[in-house]
């Protein structure tokens, strides 16, 4: 597998460290929510049942988010391994554009 040399690798670790840092304050502000909403009961049903909602919404989620963390994450691995921007699959180059819109991205499409 080559290295990327086509690549300004500091934007893109710039970049996806810039959006590590909005997702990790994104899921401890969720967990947050998550934990004052399981601290508060309701007193009938209807509240009952709408904090439940809320709760599933927030669960579904802060999942999301820690998801799309380990991708960045892994994104920054890739980069310190000199294997960012090649596609897992084909081992071919990620174009840049697909680089530029989802720095994260593992594959070509």
């Amino acid at each position: 597998m080559q290295k990327r040399n086509d690549l300004d690798l500091e934007k893109f670790k710039a970049l996806l460290q810039e959006k590590q840092e909005k997702l990790e304050e994104n899921i401890a502000r969720l967990r947050r929510e998550l934990a004052v909403k399981t601290e508060r009961g309701g007193n009938d049903l209807e509240d009952v049942a709408e904090t439940t909602r809320i709760k599933e919404e927030d669960s579904a989620l802060l999942e999301q988010q820690q998801h799309e963390l380990g991708e960045v994450q892994h994104a920054l691995e890739k980069i310190g391994y000199g294997t960012y921007g090649i596609c897992e699959k084909t081992l071919e180059p990620i174009p840049v554009e697909r680089l530029k819109a989802n720095p994260a991205a593992r594959y070509k499409v």
